[in-house]
């Protein structure tokens, strides 16, 4: 997977601060993202940072210095964020949560449906239907789900197609009985916890900045 990338314009007051801000964030490692200093520099943001800010993330910190006069609109035109701050430990760990938070996230799984298997049936390609009476939540077509036995998890597919009594629907709800058929499995056993869930894979969270101002002071 690739890296996500924070590029960012630095300033500061002194050329000895510039330095210990950039050896700060070169050492700052959040696996997953690159943070790049595409520019950094002494005095005031000024409007050349700014314009430097759009190449990156548009973001442009700053150590112990302020905005030059009257950019308050020059910034927001452009979509840059401008974070101001007099500790260097307060600085470096804003842009480390900024850093974790756009690692991507393992998926998150919802369960949505329980329900217990109550009768099996052999199908014609020698696999199963299970009849289920859902405990809780929906049971719906397209779904993850699982067959939970007496020793843990012990299939796991998609529900394919759900039956209640003769018909095909799309969704069954707690206190219905469906049937749900097995294309690959045969041993699933009345008592078996049916559990359907869905998998949300959440987005990396891309830098979004917020076009103005932060001072961040202690």
């Amino acid at each position: 997977m690739s890296e996500s990338k924070l590029e960012i314009v630095v300033k500061c007051d002194v050329s000895g601060t510039e330095e210990a801000v950039r050896e700060s964030l070169t050492a700052m490692e959040v696996p997953g993202v690159d943070v790049r200093i595409i520019q950094s520099g002494v005095g005031q943001v000024s409007k050349s940072d700014v314009l430097m800010a759009e190449t990156g993330s548009r973001l442009v910190v700053g150590f112990n210095v302020d905005v030059m006069p009257r950019m308050e609109q020059h910034i927001k035109e452009h979509g840059v964020e401008i974070r101001l701050y007099d500790t260097i430990y307060h600085l470096t760990e804003d842009l480390r949560r900024i850093c974790e938070q756009m690692v991507a996230k393992p998926p998150e799984e919802t369960v949505i449906g329980q329900a217990e298997v109550i009768a099996t049936f052999k199908s014609k390609q020698k696999s199963q239907i299970i009849g289920c009476e859902i405990r809780e939540g929906v049971i719906q077509v397209g779904k993850h789900f699982r067959i939970i036995t007496a020793m843990g998890p012990a299939y796991f597919g998609k529900i394919g197609s759900l039956q209640i009594e003769n018909n095909s629907v799309k969704s069954g709800k707690a206190g219905q009985q469906v049937g749900i058929g097995l294309e690959d499995w045969n041993k699933a056993s009345v008592g078996d916890l049916v559990e359907c869930y869905e998998i949300v894979a959440p987005a990396r969270g891309p830098w979004k900045p917020k076009s103005g101002i932060y001072r961040k002071y202690s």
